[in-house]
């Protein structure tokens, strides 16, 4: 009951994470920013996938199979905060630099 519980949290806590960052000003990025976004999507999205694989064929049980799935979706939300914090950055160094 507990890893339900905290697998709820961490998926409220996903979709939060994405909410704030959509609403993040856009400003201009350099070409290389650009392809290091696009790269750490591609990444993410590789990850995912392959967690998703992993979770459908979890034969250890449910409460074993609730964790990984729970510790899968920490560092999916942990890495997109990272991702999306850095092209933030880059966003406002790019902004201090025009000036």
């Amino acid at each position: 009951m507990r890893i339900l519980i905290t697998t709820m949290l961490l998926s409220g806590f996903i979709g939060v994470a994405q909410v704030g960052f959509i609403g993040a000003a856009q400003a201009n990025e350099t070409v290389s920013e650009k392809v290091q976004a696009a790269g750490n999507d591609a990444a993410r999205t590789a990850k995912k996938t392959v967690h998703r694989a992993e979770e459908a064929i979890c034969t250890e049980g449910d409460i074993k199979c609730l964790a990984q799935k729970a510790k899968h979706r920490t560092e999916e939300a942990a890495d997109y905060t990272k991702d999306k914090a850095k092209e933030l950055k880059n966003d406002v160094d790019s902004d201090d630099s025009a000036e």
